[in-house]
């Protein structure tokens, strides 16, 4: 299964990203207006387009980094959010980024990554959180492809990647999904365990 640098680039360079909504998708926009401190470190990693980080670096939270694979999709965040730091604009493999966050944002980069790696994925996130961070966001609640992404999966087994390194606060049918997601995402609130 090829889901190489190259692979995402092409993605994106031929406008073949079914996944993206071209919003912010409403339960992290719901999310994000609750929280009140602006200063909190948050990195959305696979972050594509990322709406959230311009909808959160536009709300007042400066902190915000993305990393991703296709250098497309870093540059498409900063043709729109043109005072977004390029250095918050991270091209790079997640498994291989360093660095300490106090918020992690989870919108289907976990479904985007070879199956294989989803604990690995729970390591490193535990990894990069500050003591008390949090993993908060969306999980497909569904069964979908299994030979390209995105990949689905049961609150079941994401309970066996994530138990170890979290508190499961919150891990639940998402209520407010976008039209087209209705009844496939749990929404989770994951806070790293001491």
């Amino acid at each position: 299964m090829n889901l190489s640098e190259d692979f995402w680039e092409n993605k994106y360079q031929k406008n073949k990203i079914g996944w993206d909504l071209g919003i912010i998708s409403p339960p992290l926009k719901t999310y994000f207006n609750q929280l009140t401190n602006k200063n909190l470190k948050i990195l959305i990693p696979g972050g594509g387009n990322s709406y959230e980080a311009e909808y959160l670096f536009n709300n007042g939270f400066k902190n915000v980094f993305v990393v991703d694979l296709a250098k497309s999709a870093l540059d498409n965040i900063k043709k729109r959010v043109s005072n977004f730091p390029e250095h918050q604009l991270i091209h790079a493999d997640f498994f291989d980024l360093e660095g300490d966050f106090d918020l992690i944002v989870e919108q289907t980069f976990f479904c985007a990554i070879n199956p294989e790696l989803r604990q690995k994925y729970a390591n490193k996130m535990n990894s990069l959180l500050n003591k008390k961070g949090k993993l908060v966001g969306l999980l497909f609640d569904a069964k979908l492809n299994e030979d390209h992404p995105p990949f689905g999966g049961k609150k079941e087994e994401y309970l066996s990647y994530f138990k170890s390194y979290f508190s499961i606060e919150i891990m639940e049918k998402c209520y407010n999904s976008y039209h087209n997601r209705q009844e496939m995402e749990l929404f989770v609130k994951l806070m790293k365990l001491p």
